[in-house]
This record gives structure tokens, sequence and C-alpha cells, in this order.
């Protein structure tokens, strides 16, 4: 499959990583356009694929066109692209906050995708909500699904309203569990566990659990139950954590979020 990434940032080249490895692409295939002489080199050099600085250049024979460009160079980058795509290509934005309305005017375009990876899409361990016009048929979507799957789990909605929900809820959310650990570490110093070790106890128990439940496919709470015993240590480590409104700090956080990236949205 022939793609064309405009901005050869992290996620650009996550993607990059991801189409190679899952043999979707291969390097000949792969073109990126990068405003940056440096990570134009990098990219070629690491990776084998075809770089420009040329945003026309690089879309000319492209299948999928892939939008990984900062959102405040936007306005450029569909300026400099508008009129030269064909409604054989797809344009995959994975920008947040940028309603594919935004994209598709600015292109002058009606082929659109748009999705929102995360940070662990970086190792292949990504999850990635997406969505598309209705200008974009089934063997499209297929390439679409194709691309996003090889960051990790992806999961196709039909409403756009949908990804800025997930903007907060798996985009940010990489955030909030990292604050999480480093709490959670942070917590197994103070007690005296040497840092090394408490490192090791807390990204263990968290990847472990998120495997478990993933596996066990039952409610969190039940799970929960099975290591709370009555007066033991696990309940009194719950009553603080309750008594400190940790459900609703979340709902706050995750709320908050959703609505900035309907503020940005509607920019």
């Amino acid at each position: 499959m022939r793609i064309s990434l405009i901005g050869g940032g992290v996620m650009g080249e996550s993607v990059i990583c991801g189409v190679l490895n899952k043999g979707i692409s291969t390097p000949q295939e792969i073109i990126v356009s990068d405003i940056n002489d440096d990570r134009r080199k990098f990219l070629k050099e690491t990776h084998g694929i075809e770089v420009s600085a040329d945003n026309r250049l690089a879309i000319a024979k492209a299948e999928i066109i892939i939008l990984s460009v900062l959102p405040r160079t936007l306005p450029s980058v569909v300026q400099d692209l508008n009129g030269s795509l064909n409604s054989n290509q797809i344009v995959l934005s994975i920008l947040a906050g940028t309603p594919i309305t935004t994209i598709s005017q600015g292109l002058n375009h009606e082929t659109i995708a748009r999705a929102m990876p995360n940070m662990p899409a970086q190792i292949g361990e990504g999850i990635t909500v997406w969505t598309t016009t209705n200008k974009v048929n089934q063997r499209q979507k297929a390439k679409v699904s194709a691309v996003v799957g090889s960051l990790g789990k992806e999961l196709y909605v039909s409403e756009e309203t949908y990804i800025d929900m997930a903007t907060a809820v798996s985009g940010s959310g990489p955030a909030y569990v990292l604050l999480v650990i480093e709490a959670y570490i942070d917590a197994a110093v103070h007690i005296g566990i040497p840092r090394e070790l408490a490192e090791e106890l807390v990204l263990n128990t968290i990847s472990g659990t998120t495997h478990f439940a993933q596996q066990a496919g039952k409610h969190p709470a039940e799970l929960r139950n099975l290591v709370t015993s009555p007066g033991g240590t696990t309940t009194e480590g719950l009553l603080c954590l309750e008594e400190g409104s940790i459900r609703a700090l979340f709902t706050q956080a995750i709320s908050a979020s959703y609505e900035k990236a309907q503020l940005l949205s509607r920019r």
C-alpha cells in the first residue's frame, strides 16, 4: 500500500514502524514530507523510506495520505494541498481536536477518515478509535483499518462525536495512568521500599492486573472483590482512596479533557 505522511514526528514515525512491521507497506511505498531537514534525514536512514520537503510531490502517488502535523500548522498544509487530491485517495487525519469538516473544506476533498491513536501506539500496543465520511467505500475503509490496526487495537465508530470522547479517555489517558504510576511508586518508596524495587513492583502489578482484567471478562468491581478481604489490608487502602474521592476526580478529569476537545473542534 502506497502511503504518504505529511509530518514525520513521533506519531508519524509510529505509523511508519507499524505498517512496516505488519508488512502492510514496503519502505519503497512510503514517503514522508517534513519541513525539518534533520528529521527527514533521520527517517530515511532509519527506515529506508522516501522523504521530501514538498507536500504535493509526496502525495502524488499515495493511496492513503496521513496528516500527522501539529494542529496549528494545518491551515498552511491544507492550503498547500488543496486541489491536488483525487477521489481515490483517502486522507487520514490523526490530529487532535480537528473535525472532519475542517479538513474536508480546507482540502476541498470528501474522502476523509479521522482517527485518535494514543501513546502506546509507539510500541504497537495502542488503541485507535476512527471514523470516516460516507464517501469512503468499504475497500478504502479496509485500508484505513489496516493502517490504524498496525498501531494496536482499532475500533471503528459511526459517529464522529466519539472521537472527541476517545481523545479524553484513550488519547489523554496514558497521562492519567502515568500520574497514577508515579504516585504509586512514590507511595511505595515512602513506606521504605527502594525505588528500583518499587518501580518493578508497581509496573508489573499494573500490567498484570490489566491483562488479567482483559482475559477475565468480568466487571472490575467483581475482580476487585477477589483481593478485598473483610477487615484486611486492601480494605483499609481502598477506604483511603474512596475518602479521597478518586472516582469523582477521574470523572472530573475526563470531563474537563472532553470539554477541551470539543472547544478545540469548534475553532
